[in-house]
């Protein structure tokens, strides 16, 4: 069962409710409720009453999620399946299972610059499924594989094939080393 809605987040979506207009030519289904005003009431001492109206309107928000850091593109496809059909060999493998967030950053930060200083094209990153299909190391690879330490190695990252572990593992295609 749903709880009420409390008084102070009845006015809190009444103002923000009041800043949603139609398009134009749509007509909205109930007529706008009589309009509150924004500055809430004062007594004679210079205190709000409206306990909402105390807070800082950040803290009666929920947080803003921070923009995702640029996640690298996926593997083009024709190099995708000549990497799952091994026509394209992948270079090195390193399994994250068993590690924390720290140490598997850490340790596919360094894996994945050796490889590349070593001229692999692709590897390949297994950090399993995780419990319920939906592990941490699972959802974090792909954001530390964009992040500015790879930024200028990695070419892209995809799905593995079955064989090379399906959703627990991804294909990392990196750049070329440049010549000199």
């Amino acid at each position: 069962m749903k709880r009420p809605i409390r008084p102070d987040e009845q006015k809190l979506w009444a103002m923000v409710a009041a800043t949603v207009h139609p398009h134009p030519g749509r007509q909205t289904d109930a007529p706008p409720p009589p309009a509150e005003p924004a500055i809430p009431a004062l007594k004679a001492k210079g205190r709000v009453t409206d306990p909402a109206a105390r807070l800082p309107l950040a803290e009666l928000l929920p947080p803003l999620q921070p923009p995702l850091r640029g996640e690298p593109e996926s593997i083009e496809p024709r190099r995708k399946h000549r990497i799952a059909k091994e026509r394209d060999p992948i270079g090195a493998r390193i399994d994250l299972h068993g590690m924390d967030q720290q140490r598997a950053k850490a340790a596919l930060e360094a894996f994945v610059l050796r490889a590349w200083d070593e001229g692999y094209r692709a590897v390949l990153v297994i950090t399993g499924k995780g419990t319920l299909g939906d592990g941490v190391l699972r959802r974090r690879a792909p954001e530390w594989l964009g992040g500015m330490a790879l930024r200028g190695v990695v070419a892209g990252i995809s799905e593995a094939h079955r064989r090379h572990g399906g959703e627990g593992a991804l294909y990392v295609a990196l750049k070329r080393k440049p010549r000199g």
